[in-house]
């Protein structure tokens, strides 16, 4: 396949981290992109071989150059909708991403995890069930390390994609032994006309999957093309003799799967109920893949959560401070209240607002309304939010908004950061974000 490219004309557009592999990728292969990015100075581009490169355009994307071209790797970064690039598909260049090349170069194995909230905690748990159980997996995507970087792993026997609805966008040849969409709300509005676009974009990871696993309680999970092999997954008894859900036994809940009680759902190591979910995904996911049970045992029962997400920054007076940064949008919001109110004696109070990305705020008033008890906002959009509370405060900034939590929290309460929102307004991203809330809550407690 890439012998065949070496006569064509290629530019990699966006030049992150996945466009700057893309680049190494295709310059171990023989061939020489064209390199294009909106921005004047990207990060790393100097430890790109630019020499051997066919040239480096920084600033506004030229569309007749574009057009010129046969091939476009655009970043998910990018929006296909970009003038420029739109030109260049209406003049018949082909426009993919790097999972597409990926999946047009790879040999090996795949799972295939989507969906708007838990896919990096559900991916990590996948790659970790699969090591622990002999398999050589590795995780990347979405989750961090570029496909066009994991693929080159010879030891590699198994890829765990996380795949972000950009990602599969451009995406069309990708094949899997399972795929996943773990939920769907209402996220990246600001890029898709619709809810139905956005779903229809997720969808896609359905698309040549051996086995596609969904989510019986949200219906927009649930696969539209017809024929497939297909299993639900949720959090009540399996609909078959060999599903996967929660059954009870003596007063005690277990984890079901594939007709085999895997654990009870007190040893998993990740409180909250959407936990409960991503362990059950995980599991079925990393069943597909061959992963022996007593692997899938330790793995969840032993797992330690990712940082950003309902990550335990501080135990004080006995106020629990918890790092949620990397709720993003409502659906990731309402998933932690509801799986965090149930373990919280006193108050939660809760921490939200940035770039609400053309979100619907009103989508989260019955959780605010119900299950929180202080609502303090900051951002760009921290109004709107704080409009869907009564009795709700809003402050200039994060640190302000750790500041009032602190005089507000008594013994037994929980400050939960979990924003709803993108941190682009106020911070380079929600790791940033995280890091801010962690120094902050440090502060304070001084």
């Amino acid at each position: 396949m890439m012998s065949s490219w070496q006569q064509k004309r290629i530019a990699v557009v966006g030049l992150g981290l996945s466009g700057q592999a893309t680049v190494r990728f295709l310059l171990q292969h023989g061939i020489r992109p064209v390199l294009m990015d909106t921005r004047k100075k990207p990060q790393g581009l100097k430890e790109l071989a630019l020499d051997k490169t066919d040239g480096v355009y920084l600033g506004e994307l030229d569309a007749n150059r574009m057009a010129h071209m046969d091939v476009l790797v655009v970043s998910p970064g990018l929006d296909l909708r970009h003038p420029a690039i739109r030109f260049a598909m209406a003049q018949g260049v082909e426009v993919i991403g790097d999972v597409e090349l990926f999946a047009r170069y790879n040999s090996k194995p795949v799972l295939a995890i989507t969906g708007s909230n838990g896919k990096s905690t559900v991916t990590a748990m996948v790659e970790a069930i699969l090591q622990h159980s002999g398999i050589k997996a590795v995780a990347a995507g979405n989750i961090g390390l570029p496909v066009l970087t994991a693929v080159q792993q010879a030891d590699a026997e198994l890829f765990v994609l996380e795949l972000s609805s950009f990602q599969l966008d451009t995406t069309s040849s990708l094949t899997s032994i399972a795929s996943t969409i773990l939920n769907l709300s209402a996220d990246h509005l600001d890029r898709y006309p619709s809810l139905q676009a956005y779903c229809d974009s997720k969808q896609r990871i359905y698309q040549q999957t051996k086995l596609a696993l969904y989510n019986r309680d949200d219906e927009h999970t649930v696969p539209q093309q017809p024929g497939l092999n297909q299993h639900s997954l949720g959090l009540d008894a399996p609909q078959s003799p060999d599903g996967y859900g929660v059954v009870e036994r003596a007063g005690q809940y277990y984890l079901a799967l594939a007709g085999t009680e895997l654990m009870p759902v007190s040893s998993l190591s990740l409180v909250g109920r959407h936990n409960q979910y991503n362990a059950l995904a995980a599991a079925a996911l990393s069943l597909a893949a061959g992963a022996d049970f007593a692997s899938m045992r330790h793995v969840l029962s032993h797992f330690k959560g990712l940082p950003h997400r309902c990550e335990l920054v501080l135990k004080h007076n006995d106020i629990r401070w918890v790092n949620d940064s990397k709720a993003t949008n409502i659906g990731a919001t309402q998933a932690a209240i509801a799986g965090l109110r149930s373990d919280v004696a006193g108050q939660l109070i809760l921490l939200a607002g940035g770039d609400g990305k053309g979100q619907d705020m009103a989508e989260l008033a019955a959780a605010l309304q119900q299950d929180v008890d202080q609502l303090i906002t900051f951002g760009q959009d921290g109004a709107a939010i704080a409009a869907m509370k009564t009795g709700s405060l809003q402050v200039a900034d994060l640190t302000a908004a750790v500041k009032q939590a602190a005089r507000l929290a008594k013994a037994g309460d929980m400050v939960l950061l979990s924003p709803a929102c993108a941190s682009l307004d106020m911070f380079r991203n929600y790791q940033e974000r995280g890091e801010r809330f962690a120094a902050a809550v440090q502060e304070v407690v001084r």
